[in-house]
C-alpha cells in the first residue's frame, strides 16, 4: 500500500508541518500551546479534532499537534508525521502518573526510556526485547534548556502502558522498585515508531496525579497550567 500525504488522519499537506512537532495528547493542550506561544500560527489539522498548528517561535518554524490517547493513536499519527511529511523532530508534552516517592505534582520527567507492555513491537517479529529509548540529541538539549531556564527536573524510565484502569491495582506500582519514575501511555510507541524511520523522539512529562498518594490536578490544571514543559521544548528549537 503506498500512502501519501493528505491522509485519513491529517489533513495538512505536504510541507505544511515544521521539521519538529511538538505532541500533547490532549488537542486543546495544543490549542492552547499556539494561542499562547506561536508567531502567525495556522491551524492546519483538525481531523478528529486532532489539531494541529503551524506558526514560529523566537522565529523557528514549529509545529504542534495533538496525538490522541494510548499507543496505537500515538503510532499512528506519530508514523504519517515521519514517513509522509518528513517530519525530523517529534517532542510528546504529556502528563504522567507518579509512582516514585521522590516525585510530587507538577515535576517535570525528561523520559529516558520507557519500559512498555505495548504489543506494538511484535509487527517487527524481533528475537529479544526491544529497548524504547529517547534521541540523546533531544535528551541533551532538554536537559540544557532546562538548566538554562531554572526549572527542575528529573531524567529517567517511565512506565508505557495500554491499561488506564489495571484490574490488580498494584502492577504498575512494582515497576517502582526498577526505578521506574512514572506510568503513561504514549512515550514507548513514540520511541518505536522513531527508531524504525531513523528520527528523533523524545518525551518530556508533567506529573499530574500521584498513583501512590493519590494526589491530582483537575482537568483545567492539565490543560492549561503545565506550562514548564512547553518551554523547555519551545526553547529547544
Amino acid at each position: 500500500m503506498v500512502l501519501k500525504a493528505p491522509t485519513h488522519h491529517i489533513a495538512a499537506k505536504p510541507g505544511e508541518f515544521a521539521e519538529t512537532v511538538l505532541m500533547p495528547g490532549d488537542p486543546l493542550r495544543a490549542k492552547y500551546i499556539a494561542e499562547n506561544y506561536l508567531e502567525n500560527a495556522r491551524q492546519i489539522n483538525e481531523i478528529r479534532c486532532m489539531y494541529a498548528y503551524t506558526g514560529t517561535y523566537k522565529g523557528k518554524p514549529v509545529s504542534v499537534m495533538a496525538h490522541g490517547i494510548g499507543a496505537p493513536s500515538m503510532a499512528v499519527h506519530a508514523y504519517e508525521l515521519y514517513n509522509l511529511y518528513d517530519v525530523k523532530n517529534i517532542i510528546r508534552l504529556g502528563t504522567t502518573g507518579g509512582i516514585s516517592p521522590d516525585l510530587k505534582l507538577r515535576d517535570v520527567i525528561i523520559a529516558m526510556g520507557a519500559c512498555y507492555d505495548t504489543s506494538y513491537i511484535k509487527q517487527f517479529k524481533l528475537d529479544g526485547t526491544f529497548s524504547a529509548i529517547a534521541s540523546y540529541s533531544l535528551l541533551r538539549k532538554a536537559v540544557e534548556s532546562a538548566e538554562r531556564l531554572g526549572i527542575p527536573y528529573k531524567v529517567g524510565n517511565v512506565l508505557s502502558t495500554d491499561v488506564f484502569y489495571p484490574e490488580d491495582g498494584n502492577s504498575q506500582i512494582k515497576w517502582m522498585d526498577m526505578g521506574i519514575l512514572s506510568v503513561e501511555m504514549e512515550v514507548a510507541a513514540l520511541y518505536i515508531v522513531a527508531a524504525k524511520a531513523k528520527k528523533n523522539a523524545l518525551g518530556i512529562l508533567t506529573v499530574s496525579d500521584h498513583i501512590i498518594t493519590g494526589e491530582k490536578t483537575t482537568a483545567a490544571e492539565r490543560q492549561n497550567s503545565f506550562t514548564n514543559m512547553m518551554e523547555i521544548a519551545l526553547e529547544m528549537l
